[in-house]
Formats: structure tokens, sequence, C-alpha cells
């Protein structure tokens, strides 16, 4: 249980980036299914925890600015510091609050 916390801490806490200026009025709104896939694609192997955590990073908010960087594939997980991301106060915010509750809600039910 704790090497998947710690596994998936590592992949949820660098999604807090946001887009600057990107042009997002022609390009289609991100779903929570868009969000899992790259979840998993970044390394969220588990796809219920995935499929969860999505849902509740989208259930917070987050703009599609903030979603399209998430899913960007210049957005490194690996290489993120949630300090230095550039997310907006009010989707870093979102994004915490949501990261605390993918840990509480999410982790639980895929064990």
């Amino acid at each position: 249980m704790r090497k998947t916390l710690i596994a998936a801490t590592f992949v949820i806490l660098p999604l807090f980036a946001a887009a600057c200026g990107s042009d997002t009025d022609s390009a289609p709104a991100l779903t929570e299914a868009d969000l899992s896939k790259s979840l998993q694609e970044k390394g969220l192997q588990d796809p219920a925890f995935a499929d969860c955590a999505a849902k509740l990073y989208i259930g917070e908010g987050i703009s599609q600015d903030g979603l399209r960087t998430m899913v960007s594939d210049e957005f490194d997980t690996r290489m993120a510091d949630p300090e230095t991301l550039g997310m907006s106060p009010e989707d870093a915010d979102k994004a915490r609050a949501a990261t605390n509750k993918i840990v509480t809600e999410c982790l639980g039910k895929t064990q």
C-alpha cells in the first residue's frame, strides 16, 4: 500500500500545471476519459485509480487550460515541481484539493 501511495503521489503531484496563453477556443473540451488516459500514459498503471483521479480533477473545476497542460506531451510528470510549475493560483488550489481527495478517496477503492 505504501509503495502504491508513493507511486501515485509521484504521478499526481506533478499535475499542478496550467497552460499560459494557449489557443483553447477551437479545441474540444477535455473529458474525464481524456485525463484518465493521459494519467495512465504518464505512469499511473491502475485504470480504476486513474479514472477516480480524473473524476476528482474534473470535479474540482480545473480550467481547460490547466487540463490541457496536464495531458500535454511536453508535460513530464517525473520532473515536475509543484512549487514552480506556473499553474494559476485558482487552478493550483483546485489541483491541491483534488490531490488530497485522490489520496483519501481513490487509493482505498483500488486496493
